[in-house]
């Protein structure tokens, strides 16, 4: 639903968190969409809105979503979600997988890509794939490129541990 992907999109913004303030109810309703005349009794609320997104985040995202309602007297006032990331049970094994394979490189940010074309771009067995007259800075900026690219990755991965690169 509608409410769902909207629920979702403001959990994930608390993505490094895990969890929300309290968000005052009103506010709450504005930002997953649900008009002022819609859904005036909480239960309703409730069960055709707030319980089907809970429901429907559970079961097709990567996150797994508890609310808590906070209360003034007997009237609720606001509501605070946790959320965890689902463990995927598709992963690879991670020690029968080959260290070599392609899919490492994505562990690289752009941070560490660019520090390690700097260091590979002063070693001397890189020099094959140098282009004539390109000081190292630029050749540096031109492997960092090369390392988005799986294939190159790969036939640059013995140069990388050379020069300090590791797999966790």
């Amino acid at each position: 639903s509608a409410y769902a992907v909207r629920l979702y999109e403001l959990l994930i913004a608390w993505r490094s968190t895990g969890q929300t303030p309290v968000i005052e109810l009103e506010e709450f309703r504005k930002k997953i969409g649900v008009l002022d005349d819609e859904y005036t009794r909480m239960g309703n609320f409730k069960d055709r809105v707030l319980h089907l997104a809970i429901a429907q985040v559970n079961e097709f995202t990567d996150i797994t979503v508890k609310y808590e309602q906070h209360k003034k007297g007997r009237s609720i006032y606001g509501l605070s979600f946790s959320f965890k990331q689902k463990k995927n049970v598709n992963k690879p094994n991670q020690e029968a997988r080959d260290q070599n394979t392609s899919d490492i490189f994505t562990k690289l940010t752009d941070a560490q890509r660019h520090l390690f074309a700097n260091k590979l771009s002063e070693l001397p067995e890189m020099s094959k794939y140098s282009q004539g007259t390109e000081s190292y800075p630029q050749f540096a900026v031109r492997i960092a490129e090369m390392l988005l690219d799986a294939e190159k990755f790969k036939e640059l991965y013995p140069y990388l541990v050379k020069v300090g690169f590791q797999t966790k």
